[in-house]
């Protein structure tokens, strides 16, 4: 019994130093964002250089502890504690940088839009960075140590607008590799990177684009908390301001704005299944993605004896459109369907059946308040 309760007493005792150790850090964390007050945790190096004093003997620093308790006190800090604690010395810099506590942080905000075509385009921005810094290094004399590290792109100018950061804060001082995920969360929060996704109902909701979905190039404003969307379509360029997280969805890597997309569902297609179909204005312009649901044929009830599912041909609906809009339907071949249209009412390419019930719901919240002409 004597036993059990000792057990019991040292577990209590151990978290309730690890819940102390926490609220320490984070309050220490705080402090060098909020008054820049590095000297909180310099003591450190400073006694180090100077005669020790039998006082400082027990004193106890934050890089002391464990690996293992320092690592999951890390782990417990907000991406602007992260940064304010790179300022305290190299041996926390060096850890507070690692990309096992940023993936986290990267995932939980940016992981929705971050697909695989945006994931590629930034590993190529860092790859044509690297370049330019190697062929900087090949044509100087004196060695340049930036190809490692980078400074003077001040990666978290963002958090002098979030946290209190003057004009001569810390933010100048922190140091991200370049090849590193701080350096590449630093860069979305900052709008420093554009990279590809797609934007539904593009151009502030306008009525030719109701209910489809484009491929643009944005980048983030951490001041709005919204998006900059650029939009590439054939004879003009759109922009967009003030796109919120909502209308954005991760960018396609199988298939281009300009590529036909394999169709592979339209066997399985039966009447009230959701889907996307491509669809362009003319041949010259980007194609985009717009809902829709299979419907009926007109020889059929629509009741129990329903045999659509089993037709040659398929009903495409698009009940955003009054019925009488020429937009409203069209049907297309199960067996031999590519591209087919008009320049009249444009042209329908391939087609995706919706899987997910978060998909169709997502189209959902794009309805627009009364019927299109």
């Amino acid at each position: 019994m004597e036993t059990k309760n000792l057990t019991f007493f040292s577990f209590c005792f151990s978290n309730t130093i690890c819940v102390l150790l926490l609220l320490i850090v984070s309050w220490l964390a705080r402090s060098i964002i909020d008054r820049n007050w590095l000297r909180t945790l310099l003591w450190r190096r400073e006694t180090k250089k100077k005669k020790k004093n039998p006082e400082d003997e027990n004193k106890m620093s934050l890089l002391d502890l464990p690996a293992l308790t320092l690592d999951c006190i890390l782990e417990k800090l907000s991406p602007s504690e992260l940064c304010a604690m790179t300022c305290v010395c190299s041996e926390l810099r060096d850890k507070c940088v690692s990309d096992h506590l940023w993936q986290k942080h990267m995932e939980t905000k940016w992981g929705r839009l971050m697909g695989d075509a945006a994931t590629q385009e930034w590993k190529s921005h860092v790859a044509t960075i690297m370049r330019c810094l190697r062929s900087s290094n090949q044509s100087s004399s004196k060695p340049n140590w930036s190809s490692r590290f980078v400074a003077s792109l001040r990666p978290f100018s963002w958090l002098s607008s979030n946290h209190g950061f003057d004009k001569r804060g810390s933010a100048s001082s922190y140091f991200a590799p370049i090849d590193s995920v701080m350096y590449w969360y630093s860069n979305l929060e900052n709008g420093k990177f554009w990279f590809p996704a797609q934007v539904y109902n593009r151009e502030h909701g306008h009525v030719g684009f109701m209910m489809s979905c484009y491929d643009a190039k944005i980048r983030y404003d951490f001041k709005t908390d919204t998006f900059q969307a650029k939009y590439s379509a054939h004879g003009r360029r759109a922009a967009e301001e003030k796109v919120t997280w909502q209308r954005l969805r991760p960018s396609q890597v199988d298939t281009k704005s300009r590529e036909l997309h394999v169709s592979d569902c339209l066997h399985g297609l039966r009447p009230g299944d959701h889907f996307e179909i491509q669809w362009r204005r003319t041949k010259e312009f980007p194609y985009g993605w717009w809902f829709g649901i299979v419907g009926h044929l007109q020889n059929c009830d629509g009741e129990e004896n329903c045999r659509c599912h089993t037709a040659e041909n398929v009903v495409m609906e698009f009940r955003q459109f009054r019925p009488e809009s020429p937009w409203s339907r069209t049907v297309i071949n199960r067996k031999d369907h590519r591209e087919t249209g008009n320049e009249d009412n444009g042209f329908y390419g391939g087609v995706k059946k919706l899987g997910t019930e978060e998909e169709v719901s997502t189209w959902k919240r794009m309805w627009p308040s009364q019927a299109l002409e």
